[in-house]
This record gives C-alpha cells, sequence and structure tokens, in this order.
C-alpha cells in the first residue's frame, strides 16, 4: 500500500500483527473507569443475590450498632475506641477511656471519666448482643426449611457486628457480614461464616442487602451509621414500601430514650402517633429474643404454614417493594 507525499506515492511498511483486544468484562480499565460504573453496580446486585441462592439463605434478621469499639477483651477486661468506625486504628491516647490506674490517680481528664463509664456500658451491649444472636439462631435451627431461616447478619466490622456473628458462631449456624470498603484499613470480623464474608464498594447497594432479606432488625446503641440504617428502614416501613412486615427492636431503651425524643416529632406533627408503633424496646437479650421470635413467628412462619415452600430456587428472595420500579 501506498501513500501520497508531496504528490508522490511513498510506500508504507504493513502493520504488525494485532494481539486479541481484551472481552469488555475482562478489561480493567473499562470496568474500573466511569463508563463502567453501571457494571461495578450490577455486579454488587446479581453476585449476591447468586451467593445468597447457592448457601440456600431464605431471610435474616439484621443487627445495627456501634462499631468504634473494640469487641471485650476477655483477658484484660477492657475496650478500646476505634479511630473511626470499623478502622483497625485506634483512636488517639487521649480519647481511650480512662484505665482504673487514672481513675484512683486522679490523672483522667472529664473526657476519659465519662468514655470509662460508656465503655462499661458499651461492654455491657457486646456481651447481650451476643447472647441475643447465640438466642436467634439456636431458635431458628429448630425450623424446619430447606433453607436456611431468620440468618443473622451484621455490618462485618467490630464492635456490636462482631458480637452478633460470634453469638451466631457460637449457636453453630451461619452468619453474614456486609462489609464496605473505606478509605482506612478496616476488616472483616472473624466469626463470619467465609461463605457469607461480603464486601461491597457502594454504600446504596449494601443498605439494599440490608433490607432485602431482612424479616427483623435490631438496633443497639450507635453512631451515625447506626442512627442512618435505622431511619432507613423506618421509614421504608412507614411509608409501606416494603412488602413485608419487619420486627423492629430498639436495645438499650435508656440509651435511645436520650439519644432521640420521638415525642417531639409527634407533638410537632413530623410523625404520626401510629409511627411509634413501628418498634418496640428491649433492655435484656431474652426480652429482645421473645419479642423478635414472637413477630418473625405471627409475621412469617405462621402465615406460611398455610402454604407449601417453594421449590423453585429463584422464588427464595422475596421483592423489597410492593410497586414496580
Amino acid at each position: 500500500m501506498t501513500v501520497p507525499v508531496n504528490g508522490k506515492p511513498m510506500p508504507r511498511k504493513p502493520p504488525k500483527p494485532l494481539e486479541a483486544a481484551p472481552l469488555a468484562y475482562e478489561n480493567p480499565a473499562f470496568l474500573n473507569s466511569p463508563d463502567g460504573r453501571i457494571m461495578r453496580i450490577l455486579s454488587e446486585y446479581s453476585e449476591p443475590l447468586a451467593r445468597f441462592r447457592r448457601e440456600r439463605i431464605r431471610d435474616t434478621v439484621v443487627f445495627f450498632g456501634s462499631a468504634r469499639f473494640r469487641g471485650l477483651d476477655e483477658a484484660n477486661q477492657q475496650l478500646e475506641l476505634l479511630e473511626n468506625t470499623g478502622s483497625l486504628e485506634a483512636a488517639p491516647q487521649e480519647e481511650q477511656p480512662a484505665r482504673q490506674p487514672e481513675l484512683e490517680q486522679g490523672t483522667a481528664t472529664e473526657l476519659s471519666r465519662r468514655r470509662a463509664e460508656a465503655a462499661v456500658e458499651m461492654a455491657q451491649y457486646y456481651e447481650d448482643a451476643r447472647r441475643l444472636a447465640y438466642l436467634l439462631t439456636d431458635w431458628s435451627r429448630t425450623l424446619k426449611s430447606r433453607r436456611h431461616r431468620f440468618v443473622v447478619t451484621s455490618g462485618g466490622g467490630p464492635g456490636i457486628m462482631e458480637a452478633a456473628n460470634r453469638g451466631a458462631y457460637e449457636a453453630g449456624g451461619k452468619s453474614i457480614g456486609l462489609n464496605i470498603r473505606l478509605p482506612f484499613e478496616q476488616y472483616p470480623n472473624p466469626w463470619i461464616t467465609p461463605s457469607l464474608n461480603f464486601e461491597f464498594h457502594y454504600f446504596f447497594m449494601r443498605k439494599y442487602w440490608f433490607a432485602y432479606l431482612a424479616k427483623a432488625l435490631v438496633v443497639f446503641p450507635g453512631g451515625f451509621g447506626t442512627l442512618d440504617e435505622m431511619f432507613e428502614i423506618l421509614t421504608l416501613c412507614q411509608t409501606e414500601k416494603l412488602a413485608k412486615k419487619i420486627t423492629i427492636v430498639l436495645y438499650g431503651s435508656s440509651y435511645w430514650k436520650e439519644v432521640i425524643n420521638l415525642d417531639v416529632l409527634v407533638d410537632k406533627g413530623a410523625i404520626s402517633p401510629r409511627d411509634r408503633e413501628l418498634f418496640a424496646m428491649a433492655d435484656t437479650p431474652d426480652e429482645a429474643f421473645t419479642l423478635l421470635r414472637d413477630g418473625l413467628t405471627r409475621n412469617h412462619l405462621e402465615a406460611e404454614a398455610a402454604r407449601p415452600e417453594p421449590e423453585d430456587e429463584s422464588s427464595v428472595l422475596p421483592e423489597i417493594s410492593k410497586t414496580r420500579s
């Protein structure tokens, strides 16, 4: 082949043989680009869906709560505050709960004294979440089903999340961890069933999977993330966007009554008085378990007893919304 140069044709070297172009779904440059975002979003829907079906997970009970405290260290009975939600890094020393020698010597700051008192409270919440997850899993394993029912699910990190997965593990059941990839170093807790250990990039896809399978929700004391997840589920219930009834238990009535005053929302007309009936409060694992067991039995097990369990695997997972999107 020739091309004109100054009006005269000039010879060109033949091109080198081309290698096969990468398949679109094997092209990391595309998949990690803005143009590949839709593929990444779909993957965080399709891959968990396939795995839940393969693991025969029918539904879940979600535990929310603080991830800033490490689990109770059985060796020294101390709690350590983390730098951020679910991080590996500890918070600065001046923000840590005061140790016993500091309290006895009077060298603790006001903040560390308050956090020392809170640490005792959070240690008890950790143990209560662990016990509640044990009771729930132990009961769910007695239910006759070809699929796993009411599987304990958490955000996969430390603190209350770890306690929930740990209790389910100790009861001999499966448990799910829906972790989120964060800018700082973090890790899934070791009590999650390995085949049900997930990590998400998109918060909204993680939220979807929290709501999609949940038949009940237990909310332990926590911060921004806990409040965010709790109010999102409450809003779905309030607006009747869920195609199922969900039992919601707020654990630790003294904490929640101090943190949020729903009576003000009622008085101002921001919510209806009946919206306060969307949840119940509990202060002991046995009390919370009774609320969960009764709600799950009334809203799901009794209704399901009147119809056969679906044979088709595709019908295992229910639709989250009553309306088509």
